[in-house]
């Protein structure tokens, strides 16, 4: 799904200091649940399949999104520090790290995974493409090694090595990450630093009246665009995270009573789908997508 890219507003997104979000203080081990149980033979370069908030109020958050898309949760100690684990009908989807909110600019923040075959190949890559590296790989036990590294732009982007497989390539259900869209300023050298660095294929998006620039493809699947970051000098470049909703518009209704904000309104984009951004009411923002004919082009081939 590509979230019909440079819409004119405001996003709440600027760069982050990610040491003083507390990342590095819960980089520790942890009884993480694998991301795949049972464990998968599959591995798909490239694929997004985590995401983390970074935001100063764990428990207004967590009760945002759990009653928003249905996500359960629970919260886990890392070295005296917590960390929550939202599942999606029992799968693990994505975490949350508390920070201290007099350490950033803007109170959240949610940073994406994508899937790699070698952390330290990927990291070093990363590097040597200009990027640079915000927490090193670190072993999880049960849940394999992470990394945070910073693109060209400075936008924060997590690694997996999973020591439990990635999920097979099929249709995202409601309550999964359904896509990632990069906002940028420069979106020709940022996707060469993807296709550089992280082995993505890279096509100029064509599809219809779609405004990314670029898409960004692994094993032969659209994984993640890349599109003109909006005006305005308090707009940072970042990623947003899209999540596949079963009702978009009573999703959204739900947004202003569970202390949220409807950011962009509902609009109709390719292949008949719907989409809309939220901010959530600690300052995170994601977008949500509602495929109307099932044609959901996360899970078609790339050109």
């Amino acid at each position: 799904m590509n979230p019909k890219s440079p819409f004119r507003f405001a996003l709440p997104i600027a760069s982050l200091a990610l040491a003083s979000m507390g990342l590095l203080a819960t980089a520790g081990a942890a009884p993480f649940e694998p991301l795949n149980s049972p464990a998968s033979t599959e591995h798909h370069q490239g694929k997004f399949v985590w995401a983390d908030l970074f935001t100063s109020n764990p428990a207004a958050a967590t009760k945002f999104y759990c009653d928003l898309l249905g996500w359960t949760s629970v919260t886990l100690e890392q070295k005296g520090e917590p960390y929550t684990v939202f599942s999606n009908g029992g799968r693990p989807v994505a975490g949350l790290a508390p920070h201290s909110a007099a350490s950033v600019k803007h109170l959240s923040r949610w940073v994406g995974y994508i899937a790699v075959l070698d952390i330290d190949q990927s990291v070093a890559a990363a590097q040597n493409g200009g990027g640079v590296v915000h927490a090193p790989a670190r072993n999880f036990p049960r849940r394999g090694y992470q990394a945070i590294i910073g693109d060209i732009e400075g936008v924060p982007m997590g690694l997996i090595e999973s020591t439990s497989g990635d999920s097979a390539d099929v249709e995202p259900l409601p309550g999964d990450w359904n896509w990632f869209e990069l906002y940028v300023r420069n979106p020709k050298l940022t996707s060469d630093f993807y296709h550089n660095a992280l082995g993505f294929a890279v096509s100029e998006d064509n599809r219809g009246d779609s405004r990314s620039e670029y898409l960004l493809s692994s094993g032969g699947i659209n994984r993640g665009g890349i599109a003109q970051a909006p005006d305005g000098n308090d707009v940072r470049p970042s990623w947003l995270g899209v999540v596949r909703v079963a009702d978009l518009d009573g999703t959204l209704a739900r947004v202003p009573s569970l202390g949220g904000e409807v950011l962009v309104q509902p609009r109709s984009v390719e292949f008949g789908s719907r989409f809309a951004i939220i901010l959530d009411p600690t300052g995170g923002t994601i977008g949500l997508v509602q495929y109307i004919d099932s044609a959901n082009p996360a899970t078609t081939k790339s050109p």
